[in-house]
């Protein structure tokens, strides 16, 4: 970290320090508040003086009554000490400020009275505050005493979810995972117990956010080591955990979701696992059960390495086992945004004895759509809810727009129909049409009412539109058959009981995948063709509108009165 240049990584700014003042004594908070109280009303000034004059009357009067109806009880007094209250001799002495005289019953007790001590005097001079008083104190000490000095970038992606400084990022060099980890986790160092790998996947961009090249590395040298005698007894152990399982319908059963992630991950290269486990960070679901299992694998003297895609959940996962351990750590930064940490992070405080959790940057995957995508269209593709399909009835010669970033054309089918159900972020726009005008609509349509991109201009930045040919098959109408997933974006489903050709249109680049369906059933109904907009793009539309028409009245009103001064 550096304060010097804003322009370099790791800015930041040295905390300010604003004194306050604390009133201790009772007796200073009328000077204290003297400058506060200046502006007030004269009148409220004067009621409150009544009022405090009226209250010292009241009290004098309830001490001297007490003292008249005590006239016939015996005093404390000795005759010999009867005094004569009217007498000169006491307002001389009272003036003269001699202290000769002793007030045996109404002195307050001091020093050398019974067991009364310094200390008691000093503890009693002390400002009694509340329990509610002391435990607001306590809070904000401890607020205080967690507060750190973050950089520039980390303040900006914990406040407003997005990079401060997009010039400093690009200087930020991209992580090497062969060269920084890899090799660590099949020689570990020193007397090191053993070596737990645990990979990350987002349960809804599953195919897009699966590390396939770290596990293709892993999986590499798990094959050499095992032919050394020495590595193959301290080989890492793998645990897959798939976060995020709160965004998918709830109609998913947990037993199936299982067996399609095991098929998912072995399809996507991964070794022998030693354990899978569906997460959710956010509602801490399964959050216990997988510590448990971590800690019991990782032992006492282990290393816990936490690896997987950017913006998996990673950071997420992590700040879930400090609050569930209670770990006195300090709160990893977590931001939707591609690529939040930057370095490796040893966390402590959360596993047993002298094991260790080690948080690494994501890894980086150019192939998702949302790699391609600005801050505000990434905002439109994230998912933060629980899905809900959107289903339509596809004949032969239709197309499916999916925003402006997908297209998918029913070219040729032994049916009549098929059920396409589109699994992607409410915010995005859909459209249902004629193939022979898709192209046309695309081209009118592309960045206002198919969002995202954002913007008529935005298409063309992010690649070349280009065409994919795709043959399926299928045995059912009533349950889907097939997924094509968009990494970094969502899918299509498809429910067909036959066979077709269609054409899917995306950006060059963007990976595609065909694989069985992660949710069998479709949407409880149809969407009609046309337009299906968001309501924010709905909005926006109709506003632009509105000022378009305004202008087109101002303009002509302005026309017409031209041609009549010409007249």
């Amino acid at each position: 970290m550096q304060d010097k240049d804003p322009n370099l990584p790791g800015y930041y700014q040295k905390r300010k320090v604003v004194e306050k003042t604390l009133v201790e004594n009772v007796e200073d908070l009328d000077e204290y508040f003297e400058g506060e109280l200046e502006g007030l009303d004269d009148d409220d000034d004067d009621v409150e003086e009544e009022e405090e004059e009226e209250e010292k009357e009241d009290f004098v009067d309830e001490v001297e009554g007490k003292f008249e109806g005590s006239d016939t009880e015996e005093d404390n007094l000795g005759k010999g000490d009867e005094f004569d209250w009217d007498s000169d001799e006491w307002e001389a002495n009272f003036l003269k400020g001699e202290d000769d005289i002793e007030f045996d019953g109404f002195a307050p007790a001091s020093v050398g009275y019974g067991n009364i001590t310094d200390e008691i005097m000093e503890k009693g001079k002390r400002k009694r505050l509340s329990k509610a008083e002391r435990k607001r104190m306590a809070r904000e000490a401890q607020k205080e005493k967690e507060e750190v000095t973050v950089c520039a970038r980390c303040h900006s992606l914990r406040n407003y979810g997005q990079v401060k400084n997009q010039t400093v990022e690009n200087l930020i060099p991209d992580f090497d995972f062969d060269r920084l980890i890899a090799t660590r986790l099949i020689k570990p160092a020193g007397n090191a117990g053993a070596t737990v790998v645990v990979l990350v996947v987002d349960c809804v961009d599953f195919d897009g956010s699966f590390p396939k090249r770290a596990a293709k590395s892993l999986f590499k040298l798990l094959e050499n080591a095992q032919n050394d005698s020495k590595l193959s007894k301290k080989l890492p152990k793998l645990v897959l955990v798939a976060t995020k399982v709160d965004l998918l319908p709830s109609q998913i059963s947990p037993t199936r979701l299982d067996r399609w992630v095991r098929h998912r991950a072995k399809a996507g290269g991964a070794p022998k696992l030693n354990g899978v486990y569906l997460v959710s960070s956010r509602k801490d679901l399964g959050v216990k059960n997988l510590l448990a299992f971590i800690k019991e694998l990782a032992g006492p003297r282990g290393n816990v390495w936490v690896i997987g895609a950017q913006n998996a959940g990673k950071s997420t996962l992590i700040n879930a086992f400090a609050k569930r351990e209670k770990a006195n750590i300090t709160r990893l930064t977590e931001a939707p945004v591609p690529g939040t940490t930057l370095g490796i992070l040893r966390i402590g405080g959360i596993l047993s004895a002298k094991a260790k959790m080690y948080d690494t940057p994501g890894l980086l995957h150019p192939y998702l759509m949302s790699m391609r995508l600005n801050r505000d269209e990434q905002k439109m593709v994230e998912i933060r809810k629980e899905l809900k399909p959107r289903t339509y009835r596809v004949k032969v010669g239709q197309a499916v727009h999916v925003g402006g970033l997908m297209r998918l054309d029913l070219n040729y089918a032994s049916v009549e129909t098929i059920y396409v159900t589109i699994w992607a972020s409410p915010n995005v726009s859909l459209h249902l049409g004629k193939v022979e005008n898709a192209d046309e609509i695309w081209k009118n349509h592309v960045g206002i009412r198919l969002q995202p991109p954002i913007g008529e201009d935005r298409a063309s930045e992010l690649g070349k539109w280009q065409e994919r040919e795709v043959e399926v098959s299928g045995s059912s109408w009533d349950v889907n058959t097939i997924d094509i997933a968009a990494a970094g974006f969502g899918w299509f489903s498809l429910g067909l009981k036959g066979e077709a050709s269609l054409a899917l249109w995306t950006y060059d680049g963007v990976e595609i995948t065909l694989r069985e369906p992660l949710v069998l059933d479709r949407a409880p109904f149809l969407e009609r063709p046309g337009f299906w907009l968001p309501k924010a793009v709905s909005d926006a539309i109709g506003s632009q509108s509105k000022l378009e028409s305004q202008k087109r009245k101002k303009f002509e009103e302005s026309t017409d009165d031209l041609s009549e001064v010409s007249a």
